[in-house]
C-alpha cells in the first residue's frame, strides 16, 4: 500500500519521501514502484518523460527525521496499534505545527492514534484501496477531534490525486470494508459447508452481479491474514455474528495460507 500511495503522489506531481524501516524492503518497494510505473508506459497512460518524471519525485529513505519537511504524512505500516502509536509519536514530535498526520488503516481507531499526538484535530484516517494507482476511491476518515479544516485539506489533495474521496466516521471498517468484510466471510461459510465449489461461488457472484472478482478470489488477493485481523477487531467493537472469522479462516492463516503473497490461499498459485 505504501508504494502505491506514493506513486500515485508522484505521478500527480508532488514531491514524496518513502521511508521504510530498512533498506531492503525500501528497494523492493522503489522496485515495485518502477514495475508499476513501467506497465503505465506500456499501456500508453504515460509517457517516458512522465514516467521518469514521477520516480525521480520519490525520495527513498530508512530515517525518519528525513520526514520532517512534510506537509502530510501518510502512515501505511503494520495494522498494529502500539507501533503506530510509537511511530505517530515521533511524528507529532518531528513536523511542523502545520502538518497533517493520516492513517491507511482499514480497522483500528484513528482517534486512539490522534489522542497520542498534540495535534488531534490535525489526524484523519486517508483510507487507500489496492491497488492504488488504479483505484479511485480513498475514504477520509473524521474522528471526533479532526477539523473542518484538515478534512477540507484532504478532499483537496485526494481530488489533486486524480481520487474520489468520500466522508466516513471513525468506526471499525469505515464504509467499504463495514459492508465487504461480512460479504467475504460469509462467501467462506457457504465454501466450509459445501455448499459448492471455490470456482462457482466466485463465477456465481462475478457473473450473476458483475463483480470483477468472486469473494475467495478478492481474499486471496486481499490476504487472508489482513482480512483475519480486520474481522477480529470489527467483532470485537459490534459483537455482529456476520463480522465473527469462520473457523475455515483462522485455520488457513494458522497454516500460512494467507493468498496471494503466500503462494496458497484459496487457489493455488505455485509459491
Amino acid at each position: 500500500m505504501g508504494n502505491g500511495i506514493a506513486q500515485t503522489c508522484a505521478m500527480a506531481g508532488f514531491a514524496v519521501t518513502l521511508m521504510e524501516v530498512a533498506d531492503a524492503p525500501l528497494q523492493k518497494g522503489m522496485a515495485a514502484v518502477a514495475k508499476s510505473l513501467d506497465k503505465f508506459l506500456e499501456r500508453h497512460k504515460l509517457s517516458q518523460e512522465d514516467r521518469d518524471a514521477a520516480y525521480a519525485r520519490i525520495q527513498p529513505t530508512t530515517d525518519v527525521k528525513d520526514l520532517k519537511g512534510c506537509d502530510v504524512v501518510i502512515e501505511a505500516i503494520i495494522e498494529n496499534i502500539e507501533a503506530k502509536l510509537r511511530l505517530f509519536k515521533q511524528l507529532d514530535d518531528l513536523l511542523a505545527p502545520h502538518a497533517i498526520i493520516c492513517s491507511n488503516t482499514s480497522s483500528l481507531c484513528v482517534i486512539e492514534m490522534a489522542a497520542g499526538t498534540k495535534r488531534p484535530d490535525r489526524v484523519a484516517g486517508l483510507h487507500f484501496f489496492n491497488p492504488v494507482p488504479i483505484m479511485k476511491l480513498v475514504e477520509v476518515v473524521q474522528t471526533i477531534a479532526t477539523s473542518q479544516a484538515t478534512v477540507d485539506t484532504l478532499y483537496e489533495f485526494a481530488h489533486k490525486l486524480g481520487k474520489e474521496p468520500i466522508l466516513a466516521k471513525d468506526t471499525p471498517g469505515f464504509i467499504v470494508n463495514r459492508l465487504l468484510v461480512p460479504y467475504l466471510l460469509y462467501a467462506i461459510r457457504l465454501y466450509e459447508e459445501g455448499l459448492a465449489s471455490r470456482e462457482d461461488i466466485d463465477k456465481g457472484m462475478k457473473l450473476g452481479c458483475g463483480y470483477p472478482m468472486g469473494p475467495l478470489e478478492l481474499l486471496d488477493f486481499v490476504g487472508l491474514d489482513t482480512t483475519y485481523y480486520i474481522a477480529q477487531i470489527m467483532f470485537d467493537e459490534f459483537k455482529d455474528p456476520l463480522m465473527a472469522p469462520p473457523t475455515l479462516l483462522k485455520r488457513m492463516v494458522l497454516a500460512g495460507q494467507y493468498g496471494r503473497k503466500s503462494g496458497k490461499g484459496f487457489y493455488d498459485y505455485g509459491g
